[in-house]
């Protein structure tokens, strides 16, 4: 079994399917992209003992207390250490995962995702906070991490001549990974409790993400699809014909300005997600009866969700067309327009254009992730993508902590100021709106790198040597699932993961067509 995790074991001769892969990383991202959906938890890991800490009690002390219940800011926590080690993970694994393979890291992160997860319950069991922290927070960040980096690669690999559609595709899996665990996960709390769900939704992710990491195969060195010209296809400027190594990526200016890119369009965005539901709340108030508006605000949560993941297909596979670059051109200057005008929506009640200006924000935050990875393939080469797409994601640490507390922060000041609370988020827009404008300009000044940081002929050959050495031995492996058993596979595994999608996307829809009914 460890022998055929191996890189040189799952190299796929010509017979194989590639679109057998994008199901495969969809598994492990639907699974991994349950992070987004712990706000379930929160309100449950608040009431394990019924009674509350009092003053007296410090933050340290609440970490390792039996004899009452943790703050909400408490176990919040969770989620910014799991965001920030998802960061560090990629960074740090990912030269390891170009020269291990994507089934070998793909298995690793369903261990530490799914025991991270386990873990958990047993911290929730003891009602200690600091094992629910290394469960979730840290363990599960560094499944997390390998989870999502591992299909990057390998799938811009199988598509040269799709690369935005085919990371668009399993990183939609990461925006729709709450959109199924959600409702799944209140359907086991409410029969077997919070920790008991931690544990069994452990154990699911961990077969879940096993089996997809075992779809994994990658392309023989030198395969292009056929009838594909790169080429004819190189007409645009910006794809590189080289490959950059990623121990000389960061010596690059494009490397930093795409680092920036990412960093300004995901703080933006994760800033609104991040007080999506009682935002609404307090804009919409006037509009809705009180005791139905939470409802209303929990499909509105719902429809975001739906845009983050549309906004990842979408977005990215446009790329394709349009380009990288102005792909990001668009997400910051519509971007700039729309935060600029969802005050002007939320002081005169035009709630319907309120979400509707938010939704396509959250298109563009899900799309700007997706997109990443396609513009560093076009601009430092495939060799080392995934490894610098890796160390590009403590762009995602940072922006996890500066969106949240920047439109946290600033609300708090504008009550403090005696602004009304339906109007406290109307700077914070405003912010976020310059963020994008500073987002803009980087990307302006993205160009081609320059020739002498892409690696020689000699260099590349050897680093593709060892594996061109192995071949004969993984066609082997390959040829079990070519012909009548991959015609059987393939629409299976499409099943497999079309199926949860679509019922998370009939479920979103449910919620959140109430507002505009």
């Amino acid at each position: 079994m460890f022998d055929s995790l191996a890189k040189n074991k799952i190299v796929a001769d010509k017979a194989f399917n590639r679109w057998m892969v994008p199901p495969a990383a969809l598994m492990i991202h639907l699974s991994i992209g349950m992070i987004y959906g712990f706000s379930i938890f929160w309100p449950e890991l608040t009431k394990l003992v019924g009674a509350e800490c009092g003053a007296d009690v410090s933050f340290i002390e609440r970490i390792f207390t039996t004899s009452c219940d943790w703050l909400r800011s408490d176990v919040v926590w969770t989620f910014a250490i799991a965001i920030v080690f998802l960061g560090l993970a990629a960074a740090l694994f990912g030269h390891w995962l170009e020269k291990a393979g994507p089934r070998k890291a793909g298995v690793a992160a369903a261990v530490f995702w799914g025991g991270g997860l386990m873990i958990t319950s047993l911290g929730v069991s003891l009602h200690q906070l600091w094992l629910i922290w290394l469960g979730a927070g840290v363990i599960g960040g560094i499944g997390l991490g390998l989870g999502y980096i591992s299909p990057v690669s390998t799938l811009i690999k199988w598509f040269p001549d799709r690369r935005g559609l085919a990371t668009g595709m399993a990183i939609m899996g990461f925006g729709g990974g709450a959109m199924i665990g959600m409702p799944l996960g209140d359907l086991l709390i409410s029969n077997y409790g919070v920790g008991q769900t931690f544990f069994i939704m452990g154990l699911i992710y961990l077969i879940a993400m096993t089996i997809g990491a075992f779809g994994y195969r990658v392309p023989a060195e030198g395969w292009k699809p056929e009838g594909w010209n790169p080429i004819a296809k190189k007409t645009n400027h910006m794809i590189s014909t080289s490959h950059v190594h990623v121990s000389n990526a960061h010596k690059t200016p494009q490397f930093w300005l795409l680092w920036g890119v990412l960093c300004l369009n995901v703080s933006a965005g994760i800033g609104v997600l991040s007080v999506a539901k009682p935002m609404f709340q307090e804009i919409a108030a006037s509009s809705f009866d009180p005791l139905i508006i939470g409802a209303i605000a929990t499909g509105f949560g719902a429809l975001l969700s739906l845009a983050n993941i549309i906004g990842r297909i979408f977005w990215a596979s446009s790329s394709d067309f349009l380009g990288r670059k102005l792909t990001y051109a668009i997400f910051f200057s519509l971007g700039t327009a729309l935060y600029l005008a969802a005050p002007w929506a939320g002081i005169n009640q035009y709630i319907a254009t309120f979400v509707l200006i938010t939704l396509v924000i959250l298109t563009m935050y899900g799309g700007g992730f997706a997109t990443i990875p396609a513009y560093l393939a076009d601009i430092f080469g495939t060799q080392h993508v995934g490894a610098i797409h890796g160390r590009l994601l403590t762009a995602w640490s940072l922006a996890g902590i500066v969106g949240p507390m920047l439109i946290s922060y600033l609300r708090e000041y504008q009550l403090s100021m005696g602004i009304p609370t339906d109007q406290a988020y109307n700077s914070s827009f405003k912010i976020l709106a310059l963020l994008l404008v500073g987002g803009f300009i980087l990307n302006l000044l993205v160009k081609p790198v320059n020739k002498k940081f892409g690696m020689t002929p000699d260099e590349l050959k050897a680093e593709q040597g060892a594996l061109k050495g192995n071949q004969s031995n993984s066609k082997i492996e390959a040829s079990v699932t070519n012909t009548s058993l991959q015609k059987v596979v393939l629409p299976l595994a499409w099943i497999v993961v079309g199926v949860p999608i679509s019922l998370g996307i009939l479920n979103a829809l449910q919620k959140g067509i109430i507002i505009f009914l």
